[in-house]
């Protein structure tokens, strides 16, 4: 393979994304035309999985292929605090990780990451620099992502002031403040971060239009705070019945429009894929670029003022972020490749974001020198045969100890763990049940057997003793 031919990669992720919130995959209620046009001249799938619930071990797992029984990060471990003198992000990835940024670079691509790391700062062993990407840019700590206006974001490792204040977005939480003593002006600035990283990636694209390049594009949206241009919320302004939101409930900033304003977010999200595929066309480098375009994990809970019952945010599905029911791991992912995925597809095949290294190994011919455990998904892109995995293991620490497996159509999962070791599965059908509303583990011994001996195997002990639930010695 020649460096003319090597195509080029982008892997957008979108922030608590839910599985229900884009147009083709149901939504009525949000416009995302670029999305459902990229899964109209590509390939749509309705079975793909975050390896994890939560923002930061689904980041880890995407880009190091292991699922969360391995995983050296496998929960949202907090370091310093959300003013920006406290800027201390989440445990850093250690030294010499292995990365899906250090695979492309072994086979000559230009590689960036643009938009929310949560792998650590860059005074430590996660800056991104050290996990092969050239360049980077934007939030290093997802707490900083709380606020869409921040005073700054990281250019290799370089603070790049923003034109906005310092705010505190979690300044009302738990407060009964009244209405009239909110002023809600404050809570806005003059640059998006989401927009800011868009000027970057778009750059990035034209500098390296000439040569292979891998553009990792993880967008901070629609992830709390509840913040939008305005022009983007004036358009969805009278469209939805709107309850002010104070933020005294959930914390991140007050709102007038809350719905207006969530849609706008995901809306936003939605034109800058259509920013990504315009500018690919206007090099003439659309046909040699693979797009993927997925989520972190489902759908916020119902906090700082967002209303995923109205907007059917996942579909129908059981759960949310932080669950591993289907609405909390269940992700859109839409892969586009002009010339090379046929169009119109909607594939099944039940894949997860860890498998992602795999397809990339497989595309490009890079080596992995390290044991993971994901499947290339390549041949689905392309309509060849496709492996599937044997089964599909989670595990996730945090809230109140989860685990999950998937076989085929059955879906087992065990929730409330650090209070009872030997909690009992459920059991789901997810082919008759795929809202895991029937229970069918007492009807289904042997494969109860079979997933015990799975979270058995799959379980690696953690480094993080509030990490380990699943076969605690302490």
């Amino acid at each position: 393979m020649n460096a003319q031919k090597k195509p080029n990669v982008i892997y957008i992720y979108a922030d608590d994304l839910g599985y229900g919130e884009l147009g083709v995959y149901g939504q009525q209620k949000i416009k995302t035309p670029f999305l459902d046009a990229m899964a109209k001249e590509g390939i749509r799938f309705t079975n793909h999985y975050t390896s994890a619930p939560v923002c930061a071990p689904a980041r880890c797992m995407l880009m190091t292929g292991q699922h969360a029984g391995h995983s050296y990060i496998r929960g949202n471990y907090e370091l310093g605090g959300f003013r920006d003198d406290k800027e201390g992000g989440q445990m850093p990835l250690p030294e010499n990780t292995f990365t899906i940024a250090k695979l492309m670079k072994s086979v000559g691509y230009q590689s960036a990451l643009v938009g929310k790391w949560g792998l650590g700062m860059n005074n430590t062993t996660g800056d991104p620099n050290l996990h092969g990407f050239d360049y980077y840019y934007g939030f290093l700590d997802q707490k900083q992502a709380h606020n869409l206006y921040p005073t700054h974001l990281w250019e290799n490792g370089k603070w790049d002031t923003l034109r906005n204040t310092y705010q505190l977005v979690h300044e009302y939480q738990n407060k009964k403040v009244s209405i009239d003593s909110i002023d809600f002006e404050k809570f806005k600035g003059k640059d998006y971060a989401a927009t800011k990283m868009m000027e970057k990636a778009l750059a990035f694209i034209q500098k390296n239009q000439k040569r292979p390049f891998f553009l990792y594009l993880p967008l901070p949206l629609p992830h709390l705070s509840l913040q939008a241009p305005e022009d983007e919320i004036k358009a969805y302004q009278g469209k939805f019945p709107e309850t002010i939101y104070t933020s005294s409930k959930g914390g991140y900033v007050p709102t007038k429009y809350p719905k207006a304003t969530y849609a706008a977010m995901i809306t936003y999200l939605d034109k800058q894929v259509g920013r990504i595929i315009e500018t690919l066309k206007k090099y003439q480098i659309d046909e040699n670029t693979l797009i993927m375009f997925s989520s972190d994990n489902g759908a916020t809970f119902d906090v700082g003022g967002v209303d995923t019952e109205f907007f059917n945010s996942v579909a129908g599905l059981r759960g949310r972020k932080q669950d591993l029911y289907e609405g909390g791991i269940r992700e859109p992912m839409i892969a586009r490749w002009p010339g090379k995925i046929k169009a119109g597809q909607t594939t099944d095949h039940p894949s997860v974001q860890f498998d992602v290294m795999a397809t990339l190994a497989e595309l490009t011919g890079a080596k992995i020198p390290v044991k993971t455990d994901g499947i290339s998904f390549l041949p689905t892109l392309l309509g060849k045969a496709q492996a599937k995995h044997p089964f599909i293991y989670f595990e996730f620490p945090e809230k109140s100890g989860q685990v999950a497996v998937r076989i085929e159509n059955f879906k087992g999962i065990k929730s409330n763990m650090k209070k009872n070791a030997m909690a009992p599965w459920e059991l789901f059908d997810l082919s008759k049940d795929p809202y895991e509303q029937n229970d069918i583990a007492q009807a289904n011994p042997e494969m109860i057997k079979k997933m015990d001996e799975i979270a058995k195997k799959q379980h690696r002990p953690s480094h993080v003793k509030e990490w380990e639930f699943v076969d605690p010695k302490f």
